[in-house]
Formats: C-alpha cells, structure tokens, sequence
C-alpha cells in the first residue's frame, strides 16, 4: 500500500452501504466499520481492528467519517 491513501471508502449508497477500494481495487460494499476492519485483514492487515480503521490516516473517508452509513450524510449511530 504505497499511496498516501491506500484506502478509500466512498459515500453511502442508498441501503447504506460504502464501497471500499484498496490500491485501486474494489474489495466489496461495507456496512459498517466492522466490515471495512475484515476487508482490511483480507488484504494482508491482520492485526487491524474497528478502532485502527477509525483512527487511521491510510483511508480516505469519501461522503462522511466512520458514522456515516446512510445516504445523504445522516450519521448512522
């Protein structure tokens, strides 16, 4: 993961779920931190938990931080 932000997570989509690439590939649709954390170990983070994801500087949080899961920026908490 070369990039300054290696990993994007894009807006909620209308069943608020938020896409997440990593190094340019789309690695499924995420519905909550939890999600984003099992994509992350996937792709060779193993340690990562909800609060790495949540603190971390590597993801480029498109349309609203880790509380937003639903369209339109409603927080999702």
């Amino acid at each position: 993961m070369a990039a300054t932000h290696p990993v994007t997570v894009y807006p909620p989509d209308d069943d608020g779920a938020r896409r997440v690439r990593v190094d340019g590939e789309i690695l499924g649709r995420a519905y909550s931190v939890r999600d984003i954390a099992r994509f992350l170990q996937e792709a060779g983070l193993q340690g990562w938990d909800e609060m790495d994801v949540v603190r971390s500087r590597l993801i480029d949080w498109r349309g609203g931080g880790p509380g937003e899961w639903t369209a339109g920026g409603t927080s999702g908490s």
